[in-house]
């Protein structure tokens, strides 16, 4: 097993009065382990990455996803092919002694954990558990259950959202954890509630609750939406939850009121046993207000964690200038002063080595001296990933204005989404049409942490433009913004707190249709980007400062974990002892 602790890991080094157990059923925990699929479990690992960091005392709970999401393989034509991504967790873990069981259309099924330790940058553990149902006690079916993640058909979602949340509880009491806060990281993990609110009846599922238990189950629960669309929530038929939790289970969902629509609704569960809930951008507290106005919903916008995104060449400068930003990111404000030359040499060092692994992707030479734009996230039609190709001819005409274009493209299309894998498609097909001496456009497969890192930090632009509303947060322009590059994007999601036109990049303003939005973007390129990346060098490094002093400072995970400590997790007291190094938290 590979070791990822500077210290044995203890319970006894957290508080007696209890600890946060976060639950998601992704996490991004490192780049060799594929256990997430995109910006839901990315903002998961880099939350519990600065709680580490601040030493906060919280656990984590999701599945071990043992064949992971998919491995993408594109043909030269656009068509997307998938592979598993098989793994071994004893190569990263350690295996838990205890065991647990759910129950799983009236089967029993055995659960075991992998301890993942991360370690914050002051040696604080928070141990990561990945739960697994791949047992001999088990039939074959419900060994696979922790295979894949995102993967089978509704009926494999629900049982792996059964072993995810109330065989999460269960393993939490198996371990000996004190939980005090449970945090609910989306809906998937909201069953959890059921197997909380069973405990304080007592155990099973039979007999009546209480108004006093439904409140014993709330006071410990939190819970975070990312979905600004009501298809987007996870949603169970009635036949199914008959069928895979059981009778009793399914009419007490239904006396609580978390059915809508003759179906379970797994955020309207959450909303129901949570005693916060929060959207994760300004925006999106008021889109999931208007979706759940019966239910109090605050906002608290995604971060990202800095250490983790920004690139080499921009730590060192950092660490050359600003001290302490590792540990406070708010000392990142003080970006404002930093030497526009230096940051300039950072990011064409973060450029050089984005276009070299694009030499060795695609054997494409890239100019590192030519604009170039970045535009990669999960393909989904309503991100509009095509919306740059609405007008060719313009954007050919723009290419040539600037001397130069390069676009480089990356994203994966869930394997069951056919309009998403057309979009991949399509914007392949144009990337062929309009190829020339002036305009190169690459799509790069197999989008993940580590390639992600390189585009964000070495593009010189970062393009977004999801069709309003339906961009919760996106945290994709957050770490671009870490390494001084600016957006270029639609007012949705956080782009909305942290536009400053022309100081942190630019809007593409709002029209009545895609084509309107798309001759607002070739607009903001003619008449902003292109003149003063072309035309003002030492105006685009200031660009790149205040993008970094104002984004930076404020978008990351260690301004956000705070906010959720102070405002979800312990609301009402937090208690410094002298003879203790951390703080011991106080509902």
């Amino acid at each position: 097993m590979q070791s990822n602790s500077t210290k044995p890991f203890s319970y006894e080094t957290y508080p007696t009065n209890g600890v946060v157990s976060y639950f998601s059923m992704e996490i991004a925990i490192h780049p060799s382990m594929p256990t997430y699929s995109g910006g839901l479990g990315v903002l998961a690992g880099d939350t519990l990455r600065s709680a580490a960091d601040q030493g906060l005392p919280l656990i984590a709970f999701t599945l071990a996803h043992r064949k992971g999401y998919f491995q993408q393989h594109l043909t030269s034509e656009g068509e997307q092919m998938e592979d598993v991504q098989p793994w071994d967790p004893s190569d990263f873990c350690t295996e838990e002694a205890v065991r647990t069981t759910v129950s799983i259309e009236n089967r029993t099924v055995h659960v075991r954990a992998w301890r993942y330790e991360l370690v914050g940058r002051a040696g604080h553990v928070i141990p990561i558990y990945l739960l697994d149902t791949d047992l001999e006690e088990n039939n074959g079916w419900d060994r696979g259950l922790t295979d894949h993640l995102y993967g089978g058909d509704s009926n494999y979602r629900l049982q792996q959202e059964i072993v995810l949340g109330m065989g999460g509880v269960r393993m939490a009491s198996a371990l000996g954890c004190h939980v005090n806060v449970y945090h609910m990281n989306e809906g998937h993990a909201a069953l959890l509630t059921l197997a909380l609110l069973e405990r304080q009846m007592g155990g099973g599922a039979l007999g009546e609750v209480t108004d006093s238990d439904v409140a014993r189950v709330k006071s410990r629960c939190v819970f975070t939406t990312h979905t600004p669309v009501p298809a987007g929530h996870d949603r169970f038929s009635n036949e199914q939850t008959l069928r895979i939790l059981g009778g009793e289970r399914t009419a007490r969902l239904e006396r609580l009121g978390c059915f809508k629509d003759g179906m379970l609704n797994m955020t309207l569960l959450a909303l129901h046993f949570s005693r916060y809930a929060n959207g994760v951008a300004l925006q999106h507290g008021k889109v999931s207000r208007a979706m759940f106005p019966e239910f109090e919903i605050h906002s608290i916008t995604n971060g990202v964690h800095a250490p983790t995104w920004v690139s080499e060449p921009m730590q060192q400068l950092l660490d050359q200038h600003i001290a302490g930003w590792r540990r406070d990111n708010l000392f990142l404000r003080n970006a404002i002063d930093l030497p526009e030359s230096e940051i300039q040499r950072a990011h064409a060092t973060a450029k050089e080595a984005l276009l070299a692994e694009v030499g060795t992707r695609t054997g494409m030479v890239l100019d590192p001296h030519v604009l170039t734009l970045g535009f990669a996230r999960r393909v989904a039609t309503y991100k509009r990933a095509s919306l740059l190709f609405t007008d060719p001819e313009k954007l050919v005409e723009i290419a040539r204005q600037a001397g130069g274009l390069q676009i480089l493209f990356a994203g994966k299309a869930h394997p069951q989404d056919q309009p998403g894998k057309a979009l991949i498609h399509s914007v392949m097909e144009t990337a062929h049409k309009l190829e020339s001496d002036q305009l190169h456009i690459v799509y790069l497969e197999n989008y993940d942490w580590v390639l992600g890192a390189q585009l964000t930090a070495g593009v010189d632009v970062w393009v977004n433009t999801p069709r309003r509303p339906y961009e919760a947060s996106g945290t994709s322009g957050m770490k671009a913004a870490l390494n001084g590059v600016p957006s270029l994007s639609i007012l949705d999601g956080w782009w909305i707190e942290g536009c400053i036109e022309g100081v942190t990049g630019w809007a593409i303003e709002d029209g009545a249709n895609d084509a309107d939005e798309a001759a607002a973007l070739y607009r903001k390129l003619e008449t902003a980007v292109v003149p003063l990346y072309k035309g003002q060098p030492e105006k685009w490094a200031q660009l790149m400062r205040q993008t970094l002093a104002f984004n930076g400072s404020y978008f990351n995970t260690n301004r956000m974990i705070k906010q959720y400590t102070r405002n979800a997790y312990y609301p009402h007291t937090m208690v410094q002892h002298s003879s203790v190094e951390e703080p011991e938290y106080v509902l």
